[in-house]
């Protein structure tokens, strides 16, 4: 069986496992080119420079699997709002364990990206930069040494997973991660990690990305145009999982924000200095409950199998899309509060997920005041704004627009007169 098949197997065995024990309304998170330049957009609210790397600024790091080439290209200039000045919509799209295999479906939704200007964030498993003969030097914390529940890779896995890594990067997109072994459970998941095992893994999964070129004898590859230790600024846990200690490891490891929650699709805020970006909960059309916005949690509540009735495919992916842009008019008409979107790049039922995303991004990602983007820069955004506004903002409740129109919502509020001094009488 090749890598690819292997992981595919692992990540199904881990479905039907965890399927059992997942709620219909929230359940556990899924388990899981060319490198051209694509043009900006504008947007209300916003200004947006394209910063190209100068040809001679490459610097190799280390082994050469990574370097320093400047500037990130496209990414945008963020304003703070104006007073009175309507939010964009946010809208972000991510992908949990990010590697290109015989499917090409990273490679696939780069293209889609480009198509319709929508930046992604690609959370790294690092276990897919590591060669199966190689695994040993991944210690995962509180398991034996070589020990991955998504297996590794292979030496063409590596080369082409690191292709569209290139390429999502130099096209504006992030890399974040997913950490390595993807272990899940009670009784051996990341839920049970201490602050220090998360920092280990953070460490280790920095490591497979800064000394691929090594473990995986591809000397003679380009390296990765950004430097991991700088880039790696946020992340998304296994099934969600571990997130109390993963959040307390992430704030004295420089990260600024995280994914890994479950939240009411409002506007976020900080949590031990990092912004909670967490998955939200979004319509579930012809059903009387709500759903994390992410493949994984409409199979469950689906079919329950990645190989569910075939006869029933079309109808699954029809509503996911559905429940999606459900969730995204209820926000664009209403609290404009940023979507967040999870995936993986699974073929699960027919691959009518990947279908349904598709298609909700051509829906939001070409409608006025939308703005398709990463993690980052959904975070340098928020930390371009004013608090109080930020504030404010979330006193609306889900899909709750404010009376009286952004105008008033927004306006600038009056100075507070200070109290008149009294005058004190002279002295005889």
């Amino acid at each position: 069986m090749t890598a690819a098949g292997r992981r595919t197997t692992a990540r199904t065995q881990t479905l039907a496992v965890g399927a059992l024990a997942v709620a219909l309304i929230t359940g556990l998170a899924g388990c899981s080119g060319s490198d051209e330049d694509a043009p900006a957009k504008g947007a209300s609210g916003a200004k947006k420079g394209q910063a190209a790397a100068p040809q001679n600024a490459v610097r190799l790091i280390g082994d050469g699997s990574t370097a320093f080439t400047g500037a990130q290209p496209h990414q945008p200039t963020w304003e703070r709002l104006k007073p009175g000045q309507k939010p964009p919509q946010f809208v972000v799209f991510s992908w949990d364990g990010a590697g290109e295999d015989s499917q090409k479906l990273f490679s696939h939704f780069r293209k889609v990206g480009k198509k319709y200007d929508a930046k992604m964030t690609y959370f790294l498993s690092g276990v897919y930069l590591l060669p199966e003969e190689k695994r040993k030097l991944y210690n995962p914390p509180q398991h034996a040494a070589g020990r991955s529940d998504i297996g590794f890779n292979d030496t063409e896995g590596i080369r082409a997973t690191v292709r569209e890594l290139r390429g999502a990067w130099q096209e504006g997109s992030e890399v974040g991660t997913h950490f390595n072994g993807h272990f899940c459970g009670k009784e051996s998941g990341v839920g049970n990690w201490s602050v220090e095992d998360w920092k280990s893994e953070i460490l280790q999964a920095k490591s497979f990305v800064k000394n691929w070129k090594t473990n995986a004898g591809l000397t003679a590859e380009q390296p990765l145009p950004f430097d991991y230790d700088k880039e790696l600024i946020g992340a998304r846990t296994p099934c969600l999982e571990g997130r109390k200690n993963f959040v307390r490891a992430a704030a004295q490891m420089g990260f600024r924000y995280d994914t890994s929650g479950v939240n009411d699709h409002i506007w976020p805020k900080k949590d031990q200095g990092l912004w909670d970006l967490s998955m939200q909960l979004v319509p579930v059309p012809g059903r009387a409950f709500q759903t994390l916005a992410m493949d994984y949690n409409f199979l469950v509540n689906q079919s329950g199998t990645t190989q569910g009735d075939p006869s029933m495919h079309e109808f699954w992916g029809n509503q996911m899309r559905d429940g999606l842009v459900q969730a995204f008019n209820r926000s664009y008409h209403g609290n404009r509060a940023p979507l967040i979107i999870g995936n993986h790049f699974e073929s699960w039922n027919g691959g009518t997920y990947m279908r349904a995303i598709e298609q909700t991004i051509a829906t939001v990602c070409v409608q006025k005041d939308v703005e398709c983007v990463s993690f980052r820069q959904l975070a340098d955004w928020l930390d371009a704004q004013d608090p109080a506004v930020l504030a404010k903002l979330r006193t609306l409740k889900v899909g709750e627009a404010p009376k009286g129109g952004w105008a008033t919502f927004l306006a600038p509020q009056p100075a507070t007169p200070s109290k008149p001094a009294v005058e004190q009488p002279e002295q005889s």
